[in-house]
């Protein structure tokens, strides 16, 4: 009787994937229709996630701990998520704050401009980041989404970031004070729900965390949707977060380019793009959690609500089986010697005799590029 091989495609624990409680917990609402699933209680999410085997789950704070709530209330749900966890095994890697759904931060949290709001948003993420600790996390992921402009009139781009950076620094300074073993990674998106996000892109996050009171503790906590949404190549972003020592966390989705935050099951669009992230996460030796932050379809019941969280991990389970194919791959590694090869090969500078045969020299790219295509759509 013949053996079935093993299925490479079953995530467990050491895959580090994660999701957010607000991910499959996402009930189906848009800007023009409402809810079409039930409430998921957080205990029923660490339950279905870990016996698909993720590795662990994430929250916003309000995700867990309703607005309004007393110490006593806070305390006991706390109490209780910890001992669900403990029942699944299943981990916290990182927490974030709610400072753009509740209306008080319709100007911006950090960036309003009334200082009163300012002073409420960092008291709410001090907290969020005392929640954090006390689960377990080492991250702390900051998402400006209301931090931004209809119109620029209102404020001087000047001063937003300037309230930005103080409020910033007085987080790195609560970590320090407390000695918490956790850095703060901010996550960029050019716009939505502002028509104008501050500090939109990798690039611009990195320039900003230069200028604060410590940057080794802030980093960046780069999505695949909000680089797309911006017609930007979500890779390229990852790599000079890597190249900087600054990829503190990482969301994995899928987006259409140029188009509103769609939050796709990872992998599910871009298949060649999806395919170079997970090469580059992999052969870069990140070791960080793998974060899906996707929805499930507005369609879908709540058996497919688990059909897409098993769908993200089993998809990033397959491009990275395709990574491996990649490297042993015979053909492709005959390409890319002939590649290196032709980069080592003519004169030893380009000078006005040589220009000639530096201008008609090929490099080969099309042919791996096609044996790469074919390698994903499983022709080889």
């Amino acid at each position: 009787m013949m053996t079935q091989p093993p299925d490479k495609l079953v995530p467990q624990p050491r895959d580090r994937f994660t999701f957010g409680l607000w991910t499959v917990g996402n009930r189906g609402r848009d800007p023009f229709g409402d809810a079409v699933r039930k409430t998921l209680p957080p205990t029923v999410i660490v339950r279905e996630l870990s016996q698909l085997g993720a590795y662990g789950v994430t929250l916003h704070d309000n995700d867990l701990v309703p607005m309004g709530a007393t110490l006593q209330e806070r305390d006991q749900i706390v109490r209780d998520f910890k001992a669900v966890l403990a029942d699944y095994h299943m981990a916290v890697p990182m927490v974030t704050v709610n400072l753009f759904y509740d209306p008080v931060f319709k100007d911006g949290a950090f960036t309003s401009s009334a200082s009163a709001v300012r002073g409420f948003a960092i008291d709410k993420a001090k907290r969020a980041i005392d929640l954090g600790q006390e689960l377990g996390a080492t991250i702390f992921v900051l998402w400006g989404g209301r931090e931004g402009v209809e119109g620029d009139g209102a404020k001087d781009p000047r001063n937003a970031l300037k309230w930005y950076r103080e409020a910033i620094d007085t987080l790195t300074a609560h970590i320090l004070t407390n000695r918490y073993n956790m850095r703060i990674a901010l996550e960029p998106k050019p716009n939505e729900p502002r028509s104008d996000i501050y500090l939109p892109t990798v690039g611009s996050m990195l320039g900003f965390i230069a200028t604060l009171s410590h940057p080794e503790l802030v980093g960046v906590n780069p999505e695949v949707a909000h680089a797309k949404m911006a017609g930007l190549n979500a890779v390229h972003e990852v790599a000079q977060a890597l190249d900087q020592g600054k990829l503190f966390h990482i969301d994995l989705n899928d987006q259409r380019l140029a188009r509103f935050d769609q939050d796709l099951r990872f992998g599910s669009d871009d298949v060649k793009g999806s395919f170079y992230l997970v090469k580059l996460l992999e052969d870069s030796g990140y070791q960080g959690s793998l974060h899906f932050d996707a929805h499930p379809y507005r369609t879908e019941d709540s058996q497919g609500v688990w059909e897409f969280a098993r769908g993200c991990m089993r998809s990033y389970l397959a491009y990275k089986e395709k990574v491996r194919q990649f490297r042993e791959d015979a053909d492709i590694q005959v390409v890319l010697a002939h590649i290196q090869h032709l980069n080592q090969e003519g004169p030893a500078i380009v000078d006005e005799p040589s220009l000639n045969w530096w201008r008609e020299r090929g490099y080969a790219y099309e042919e791996l590029d096609q044996l790469i295509t074919e390698l994903i759509l499983g022709l080889r």
